[in-house]
């Protein structure tokens, strides 16, 4: 379904002196003001195709009702959320769980939803039903040259239906690993990764960036063949310049500095972007800032500082993407608060007083350092993230209008109470 913009309009109007109020109260302290409200309606965060159904775990799925049933419904519940939080503009594909049957007519479903396809990401980390060759024991470091093969072929065969819905990179996480000491060889594994992501960094487009991810752990447990983030940078400086590291916030060991490891990446110029959620301890995806917003603060305190270091936008200088799904919410909600959650942070880290605590630092000012981040933090932002909305067509409550227009309800009422989505 569509969202009528004056249904948000309406319920809008029923919130809008307390807005106001709430907003001229946080605006009047806020320096620079039209800068950061325009950067604030210009931050925009993709959202993965696969978080729109109801997670589950080992032990089970509960799904909610209306969930998509194919890529077209993927595209209809991405454009409702964008209609209500002004902020969400692209869809990130699985490849095989996405496969677009006909690309103009699904790029022009995107677009009458106001939508584009950020990076689309390939699957080797499970058996499809028509796949000649397993892989059990690890796809593009597999001992067998017919298995890397046969994941190589695949990030290519990705890359295509990419170019033909004008997505610009293709994401890759491997489960490559091993369970048990003596499984396999460490070189090896990883040198025939490097060949393998070489093939695939041939086949890019000029135009195009292919982004690494890393994870410690699982299903592996034992070993995992790009397992940090400094095993994902070697393998981006050796691939070349459209090759980057990506960012999984989960997918860190209990205490992990991301902060640090962001800022030493975007230094580097090789920071690809981040795949947001939270996590209590491991790779949980939670909803985004539902654990440890403060962590999630001082990753963008690094994050703007880098950017403007390096003379980036904001908005489009890396990838910005939501990587998250949870067995008890509606996954529309879940994918609203965690966006909300994003631009909570991004708007505290505008606020931190640059110059200050440069001196600061360079004054080995401890405490000083620390008060200006934590004024910044302590700051009430959704004001203006909710003006930013509002000055862009959105909903100043996007949950409170999700819920009020019945959004699922009527998703149940066209889909079906136990539909399951693809992928999923």
């Amino acid at each position: 379904m569509q969202i009528e913009k004056f249904a948000v309009d309406e319920h809008n109007h029923q919130h809008i002196k307390e807005h106001q109020r709430r907003f001229d109260f946080v605006a009047a302290n806020v320096p620079g003001l039209d800068g950061v409200m325009q950067k604030l309606m210009a931050f925009n965060i993709a959202i993965p195709s696969w978080a729109l159904g109801t997670g589950g775990t080992r032990f089970g799925r509960f799904s909610g009702g209306g969930e998509p049933r194919c890529l077209e419904e993927k595209i209809g519940d991405v454009g409702v959320i964008h209609a209500l939080n002004k902020s969400s503009n692209s869809i990130s594909l699985h490849i095989p769980w996405d496969i677009p049957d006909n690309a103009s007519a699904i790029k022009a479903l995107a677009a009458q939803n106001g939508l584009h396809f950020d990076a689309v990401n390939s699957n080797t980390f499970q058996d499809q039903p028509d796949q000649k060759l397993s892989y059990k024991f690890g796809s593009l470091h597999h001992v067998d040259k017919a298995v890397r093969k046969q994941a190589i072929e695949h990030n290519i065969e990705v890359i295509k239906y990419g170019v033909q819905l004008n997505s610009k990179a293709l994401s890759v996480w491997l489960s490559d690993g091993s369970n048990f000491p003596g499984q396999l060889n460490f070189r090896k594994a990883f040198q025939n990764t490097q060949e393998s992501l070489q093939e695939i960094y041939a086949a890019l487009p000029d135009d195009w960036k292919v982004w690494i991810e890393y994870k410690p752990y699982e299903p592996n447990f034992y070993s995992t063949t790009i397992g940090d983030w400094g095993q994902s940078y070697l393998l981006a400086s050796k691939l070349g310049a459209k090759a980057s590291t990506l960012v999984d916030l989960g997918h860190h060991l209990q205490g992990a500095n991301i902060e640090q490891i962001v800022s030493l990446l975007l230094m580097e110029g090789k920071l690809a972007g981040f795949h947001f959620n939270d996590s209590k301890y491991g790779d949980d995806d939670l909803t985004v800032g539902s654990i440890n917003p403060y962590q999630l603060f001082l990753i963008f305190n690094e994050l703007v500082e880098g950017m403007d270091m390096r003379g980036l936008n904001h908005a489009t200088g890396i990838g910005w993407m939501i990587d998250a799904s949870h067995n008890v919410k509606d996954p529309i909600e879940d994918l609203l608060q965690s966006v909300e959650a994003i631009k909570i942070a991004y708007a505290q880290a505008l606020l931190v007083d640059r110059q200050a605590l440069a001196v600061a630092q360079q004054a080995n000012d401890v405490a000083q350092a620390q008060e200006i981040l934590q004024q910044a933090y302590r700051t009430d932002m959704r004001p203006l993230i909710a003006e930013a909305r509002l000055r862009s067509g959105g909903a100043l409550d996007p949950i409170g209008t999700f819920r009020k227009l019945n959004v699922r309800g009527h998703l149940i009422k066209e889909r079906g109470l136990n539909t399951v989505a693809t992928g999923l």
